[in-house]
């Protein structure tokens, strides 16, 4: 499970960020940015190319390491 110190940013600053409960992982400290840009350039699909592919990554990355969790709990079962 999870604590509180692994997330960079607080509950606080993601309510005030208007990011989404399904959002508020390890990765929302890079999704802040990825929206301003997004709100910004009315979400044009060229604009914050460069905040787009740090989230993205982030969350693959995220990803990666949930699957490695999920395989090392399966081998020790």
């Amino acid at each position: 499970m999870t604590s509180a110190a692994d997330f960079p940013l607080t509950e606080e600053e993601m309510r005030v960020a208007r990011i989404d409960m399904a959002f508020r992982d390890r990765c929302a400290d890079k999704l802040v940015p990825l929206n301003k840009c997004r709100r910004a350039s009315f979400f044009l699909p060229w604009k914050c190319e460069e905040e787009r592919h740090a989230y993205e990554k982030c969350e693959y990355l995220e990803y990666k390491l949930r699957v490695a969790k999920a395989s090392a709990a399966r081998q020790e079962a």
